[in-house]
């Protein structure tokens, strides 16, 4: 192996905290290492969020260790309390298991699963079958209740009220843990910060039971600057799935990005040299686009292909070259006769998801933030109808400088 890839993932800006940094550091550099990452079934696509680890398992993978890709089939049934105010939604098996194999597609198009270069597994295939008071005397012996409630995960919810139900979370994770250990020699898990209290469970449990080295590493938080999770937008979560965000809002997204954050974002979800990510963090002012334009390129690149990534890249710029219009812009349509009898602007910009509410749209047309085909629009009750389409038969409402949506007859 060349570059220890943990060095790589220290200078990338991927390592938040790791149980014995001397003694990983050493082992990633030696031999190859099966470590795993779980995912949570809770949705049918992962999200923006979920792209910090997928890049931190393609980096590993491409140094030549074994990744296993874990989907929670059977935790997501309970629900990680972490950093939830409230218990999570109860989801059906067969929700889970869908949501499951969506997860596998995704993940396949970034990991090569091919010949046991990378493992698939779903907890659901040990966890829903376990015998409850053989799971105590085996994995509940070993968990401390007095040190388990000092856990961030846990300390969070006492005030709000802390179910058993999702007490038990933390024992499922480090049973996963010691399982993946017994069954492919798994040593490492790696997961995002908020999960370095499950980590140590599962670190520490295989440790006790097993008597070998186990290790936990965790991945900085991808936060704005106010401390938000990254990756939500007024329309909800960013999605990797082109269907449920389309490769030209996933474009946007990451092109709209604060100024402080690109050169952290290029370093974690790009493969560009570190030298590069340090050139393009230093541009100012206007010049900072240009380094934007470069990391939504190449995340979109990664997500979605080349050939999207460029397209997205020249809708993006003939939108905003001056109202232009691309294909590739976020479209509603609407039926003709619908259109000819006529829609408000609150109705328009509430549909296209311009604004959330409506008081939210009026505000934004009071405050001189709407323009609707290159005219600024400052009357509420502003109705359109298809007699207002430009030569293209679109309707192009712009908010601000960057908010863009067409209107178009079905």
């Amino acid at each position: 192996m060349s570059t220890n890839v943990y060095d790589i993932l220290l200078e990338r800006g991927f390592i938040e905290q790791v149980t014995h940094e001397d003694e990983v550091r050493e082992l990633l550099g030696k031999e190859k290492v099966t470590f795993y990452i779980g995912f949570d079934a809770t949705a049918d696509s992962l999200t923006a969020g979920h792209f910090l680890t997928v890049m931190a398992m393609m980096h590993m993978q491409r140094a030549g260790h074994r990744p296993i890709a874990l989907l929670g089939g059977g935790t997501t049934m309970i629900g990680d309390p972490t950093g939830k105010s409230d218990m999570r939604t109860m989801m059906t098996k067969e929700t889970i298991m869908h949501n499951a194999e969506c997860f596998h597609r995704q993940l396949s198009k970034f990991i090569d699963f091919d010949n046991d270069k990378a493992i698939i597994a779903n907890n659901a295939d040990w966890l829903l079958d376990l015998n409850y008071v053989d799971f105590l005397r085996e994995i509940g012996v070993h968990f401390s209740v007095n040190k388990m409630l000092t856990a961030e995960c846990y300390k969070q919810r006492m005030e709000k009220g802390l179910t058993f139900f999702e007490f038990n979370y933390m024992l499922m994770q480090s049973y996963d843990f010691w399982k993946l250990h017994k069954d492919y020699g798994c040593c490492l898990e790696l997961g995002g910060n908020d999960q370095w209290s499950n980590i140590i469970g599962g670190v520490e449990l295989i440790r006790r039971k097993e008597q070998k080295p186990a290790y936990g590493l965790t991945f900085k938080l991808l936060t704005t600057s106010e401390g938000i999770k990254m990756g939500k937008t007024m329309k909800g979560a960013v999605w990797l799935n082109p269907e449920k965000t389309s490769p030209y809002e996933f474009y946007q997204y990451w092109r709209n990005i604060e100024d402080v954050k690109v050169e952290e974002c290029l370093g974690l979800l790009t493969f560009l040299p570190m030298d590069e990510v340090r050139r393009l963090g230093a541009l100012e002012g206007a010049e900072i686009n240009k380094a934007k334009e470069v990391l939504a390129f190449e995340i979109t690149k990664i997500v979605h292909g080349e050939e999207e990534a460029t397209k997205a890249q020249e809708a993006a710029r003939a939108v905003f070259a001056g109202g232009g219009k691309s294909e590739d812009m976020p479209t509603t349509l609407y039926d003709k006769a619908e259109l000819d009898a006529g829609k408000d602007l609150i109705t328009l910009l509430v549909d296209t998801k311009l604004a959330p509410t409506r008081s939210e749209a009026r505000r934004l047309i009071q405050q001189g933030g709407i323009t609707v085909n290159d005219v600024k629009v400052t009357e509420f009750d502003k109705v359109f109808t298809s007699n207002d389409f430009d030569a293209d038969g679109a309707l192009v409402i712009k908010k601000g400088k960057k908010g863009f949506h067409q209107i178009k007859a079905k």
